[in-house]
């Protein structure tokens, strides 16, 4: 047998030794199921007909195991520990996505705000499916394999086909890669006299600090009320959602706690630090906002604290532990399910299998759920009460929300989709840029001037149906008008973000956010805010 199995039979057995002698009453149990796994692995090493990769068998040997437990515990080698950590802590070349190996599927957890993915709209959610023609899927590829594929020196193209919920064709994306930003705050700004507007991508290190610094800037301009969108936010890291919660509660208010088989219990409990603890707030939240955004919108639901608007959130209430392995891989290993202040799991149901989990978004698009709330049926176990004025809220399948607002679907196209996911809408804004920066400068100082007064070129529009057609994407004039305004929108704002910053891009695209809109309307209101909440 090779030295390096010898010593991996060693570690494990010293492992798990270690273990039966904390667990005396199941010790006899693990010594021979360790006993059976330990000469499985000898036999096939020193035995099989042909020469074995010992390292791979190892490595197989956890995945399988992770993959009977739960959709989130996984493995990851050394090479993808360090990657997948990165879009949460530094600055790196790529594409500018955070995925998940699914069912032996490349899946789209979350696209990083700024980078060259969201900029030719990749979303989260897709699924890709070639990458410049090589098929990644349903071929078993490693996670670093596919990673080498999509990484690549800053202003190289990667070419993506990607399968979207309720689209039949594969859509094309051509990707220029660049730097990814670190900063997880997309945008920072009065919506009106006295409300603002803070939008988180994910749950980073510079989270807190962020948002306490644009906390600090609003309020000196005014800001009484507080809008924050968690829409597309797939969470982070747990620990900054506690520190974000807090922002909103009452000292020792619970936050969230945490238990498991072998787990205690461990409460997080709000600070004195908060700074916004008074003043109307709505959070903003839909389908892909999970995890860590579940903690803030449960947080802040149960207490009566705020009203959540939006959709069903995804449904993440299982906490992984981080176990590191002395080759730098890594397990991530659910040891306990965390809980809203009420005594809420919102973990959707695993029971059966991973599959049909992964599919699950996809059936809320089937059942009509995400255009309707009379679609989402909850059964009578899953009811609990608010903390303060006893209103009913429901567990076992995400945050659903005080405010149901449908998705909208009216101004996307295929015609759209296509021309988008070809990067053409973002080519043609650059474009634009290249020709017209010192002019565009020196006409629109700052971004309410640009607001108002400047409009898109119909030539910009001409130019893009040209790239269409050279690129043989078929023109549908019913198509084209029914997304002209919202090509037109996205143009502008791509515009406003390479004159500006990406707050401005936010400042134009939220105009026409429905989500947004309702939330103003509620948020001025204080009879229609504090009715929603049982505070009448």
């Amino acid at each position: 047998m090779k030295k390096i199995s010898v010593l991996f039979l060693c570690c494990i057995f010293g492992v798990l030794t270690g273990y039966a002698q904390v667990l005396p009453q199941q010790k006899p149990r693990l010594d021979e199921d360790m006993d059976k796994l330990l000469k499985s692995f000898y036999a096939i090493s020193n035995f099989y007909v042909d020469n074995t990769d010992n390292k791979k068998i190892v490595e197989d040997a956890i995945v399988g195991m992770l993959e009977k437990l739960d959709p989130h515990s996984n493995y990851s080698d050394a090479e993808e520990t360090k990657d997948l950590n990165e879009p949460l802590e530094s600055n790196f070349d790529g594409i500018g996505i955070q995925f998940n190996m699914l069912t032996d599927t490349v899946y789209v957890i979350q696209v990083i705000s700024g980078g060259p993915s969201e900029k030719v709209g990749l979303l989260a959610g897709d699924r890709i499916i070639f990458v410049d023609d090589t098929l990644i899927a349903g071929v078993k590829m490693k996670n670093t394999d596919v990673m080498k594929r999509l990484r690549g020196p800053k202003d190289t193209e990667v070419s993506v086909k990607v399968k979207r919920i309720g689209i039949n064709d594969l859509l094309t994306f051509k990707i220029i890669r660049g730097k990814i930003p670190i900063f997880s705050m997309d945008a920072a700004y009065m919506a009106d006299k006295t409300t603002g507007y803070i939008r988180l991508s994910r749950f980073a290190i510079s989270s807190t600090k962020e948002f306490s610094e644009a906390l600090e800037k609003l309020k000196k301009q005014g800001m009484e009320n507080l809008i924050l969108d968690l829409q597309n936010n797939g969470g982070g890291y747990l620990h900054i959602a506690y520190e974000l919660a807090d922002e909103f509660l009452d000292k020792d208010k619970l936050i969230v706690y945490t238990q498991g088989r072998r787990q205690p219990r461990e409460n997080a409990l709000a600070t004195e630090r908060g700074g916004f603890e008074k003043g109307r707030l709505i959070i903003m939240v839909d389908e892909f906002s999970a995890s860590a955004s579940e903690i803030v919108s449960g947080a802040v639901q149960d207490w009566d604290r705020g009203i959540i608007l939006g959709r069903r959130t995804f449904g993440k209430g299982l906490v992984q532990k981080p176990i590191l392995l002395p080759d730098g891989s890594m397990i991530r290993l659910t040891v306990a399910r965390y809980y809203t202040p009420c005594g809420r799991n919102i973990q959707k149901p695993y029971n059966n299998g991973i599959t049909e989990y992964n599919r699950d978004l996809i059936e809320r698009y089937n059942r009509g759920e995400l255009m309707s709330a009379d679609s989402i049926h909850f059964p009578d176990s899953s009811k609990f009460s608010t903390l303060l004025s006893k209103r009913t809220v429901y567990g076992g399948g995400g945050i659903m929300p005080d405010v149901f607002i449908p998705l909208d679907s009216t101004r996307y196209t295929d015609f759209h989709r296509k021309i988008s996911g070809a990067g053409m809408i973002n080519m043609v804004s650059m474009n634009y840029i290249d020709q017209n920066r010192k002019p565009l400068n020196k006409k629109y100082p700052d971004i309410t001037s640009f607001k108002k007064n400047f409009n898109v070129p119909s030539e910009t529009l001409d130019e893009l149906l040209q790239l269409a057609k050279k690129e043989n994407i078929a023109f549908d004039e019913e198509q084209y008008e029914k997304s002209k305004h919202l090509i037109t929108l996205q143009i502008k704002a791509l515009i406003a973000r390479d004159l500006f910053d990406m707050s401005e891009y936010y400042q134009i695209m939220n105009d026409e956010n429905s989500s947004l809109k309702e939330a103003l309307r509620i948020i001025n209101d204080p009879v229609a805010y504090h009715k929603i909440l049982g505070k009448e």
